[in-house]
Formats: structure tokens, C-alpha cells, sequence
């Protein structure tokens, strides 16, 4: 027996697929509210009658299947593209599929509106006249943001970044079409459950899915927690 398998009730299992996917969902985290904060903030003051559009198009991975996600992306991933031939330029190889960065590039855009969403309607909660105050006592920008926007939008922030972590993690679609199913490398979780059955190895299956399940609800679980005590503070 492998002596890196873990033995969970009495099954062997390669913890490979799991340290790899809780990698993947922390980074994903770190880059969507890395450009989540801005974007959403950007949306929740926008006037403009193209707010809609905008709003759709993030909304849009909620709505589309990740395999046709996954494909547009590994061609805009592809080494011959254009994305590849820009980061070459910066001295990168110009490798993004099937790949670490690869997998957190895709999951950032498949976990977008997790991100966002919460994020937007928080920002819109800020009352807008505490801001002029702190405008007129001439506060610079990133004071007021910092010091008043983001302390009252404490609760989308948590949500955001739960989400974004908890669906990164439960990703198939997206990470398979781009990550492929390299062992140690590119596969995670969900494709090792995938392998498990197609193997026919079911114990190996159901202690994974038993994981996910585990995970999944104490996500939620926590979530729900948190916008509670958080409205009976408001309240």
C-alpha cells in the first residue's frame, strides 16, 4: 500500500486530489476578491443603462454549461492563441492548459458571479451619505473604502469568499476541459470521483462524495450562520 493513502472508514484513499483542490479553491478565492472587490463595487455605483448587460454577462457561468465553458476557454488558453503569445512577452512559457494556472485562471471565471453577487448587493447596502461625510472631511478614497465600505459590507465579503472557495472546490466541467486529469497535477476531486466510478471502485467513491457532502453542507451551514448573526446585529 501506498504509505502517502489516507484509511478513511477502512478505505484507501490518494490525498493527492484533495490537498490539489483546496489549493486551487484558496487561490481562485484570493484572485476573485483580488478583482471582485473593484469590479463590484464598480457595478453597484454604475448609473449607466449598460448595468444589465454587465450584470449578465457575470451571471452568465450560473446559467452555462461548464463543458461549453471549459471549451471556450481552452481556446483562448491555447499555446498557438494570443493570451499564450502575450505572456510570452513577460517571460512566461505561454503553457496555461492543463496546468495549476490553467485550472485557477478557469475556475476564477466559473466562479465569478459567487464572487461578485454577494459582493455587488453589499456594496449597494452602503449608505451613500456617510461616504459624502467622509468625502467633505476630505478622507482620500482608500480611507472611506477601507475605514466605511468595507466594514459594512463585512457580511457579502463572507459569503463571497465562502462561495467562491466552495464551488471552486466542487468544480468538474470547467477544471476537466482545461486541467485535463493529470494524477498530481491537474486532477482533482470531483475527476477522481469521476475515475473511481469508471474504474468501478465505489468504496473509493463513496468516501470521496461522503467528503464533498460533508464540506458542501457545512459551506452552506456556515453561510446561513453568518447572514443570521450578522441581520440580528443590523436588527
Amino acid at each position: 500500500m501506498n504509505e502517502a493513502q489516507w484509511i478513511i472508514f477502512g478505505v484507501a484513499i490518494d490525498p493527492t486530489p484533495i490537498f490539489l483542490t483546496f489549493k486551487v479553491a484558496l487561490v481562485t478565492t484570493i484572485v476573485l476578491l483580488t478583482i471582485g472587490i473593484p469590479m463590484a463595487w464598480w457595478m453597484a455605483r454604475m448609473q449607466s443603462r449598460w448595468k444589465v448587460f454587465l450584470e449578465a454577462v457575470v451571471a452568465l457561468p450560473l446559467v452555462l454549461p461548464p463543458t461549453v465553458l471549459g471549451f471556450y476557454m481552452l481556446i483562448l488558453m491555447n499555446p498557438e492563441g494570443s493570451v499564450a503569445t502575450a505572456l510570452r512577452v513577460f517571460g512566461h512559457d505561454g503553457q496555461l492548459t492543463f496546468t495549476f494556472a490553467g485550472l485557477v485562471v478557469a475556475s476564477a471565471f466559473y466562479s465569478l458571479p459567487f464572487a461578485v453577487q454577494p459582493l455587488m448587493h453589499a456594496f449597494e447596502q452602503v449608505p451613500q451619505d456617510l461616504i459624502d461625510a467622509a468625502k467633505t472631511m476630505r478622507a482620500k478614497t482608500l480611507d472611506w473604502f477601507y475605514n466605511i465600505v468595507l466594514p459594512l459590507s463585512r457580511r457579502g465579503l463572507l459569503t463571497a469568499a465562502t462561495l467562491a472557495f466552495a464551488h471552486t472546490v466542487g468544480e468538474f466541467g470547467v477544471v476537466l476541459m482545461v486541467g485535463g486529469n493529470i494524477p498530481g497535477e491537474t486532477r482533482m476531486v470531483s475527476i477522481a470521483i469521476f475515475d473511481h466510478v469508471e474504474t468501478l471502485e465505489y468504496a473509493q467513491a463513496h468516501v470521496l462524495s461522503t467528503l464533498m457532502l460533508i464540506f458542501s453542507f457545512s459551506v452552506l451551514f456556515l453561510v446561513y450562520a453568518l447572514n443570521r448573526r450578522f441581520a440580528v446585529k443590523v436588527g
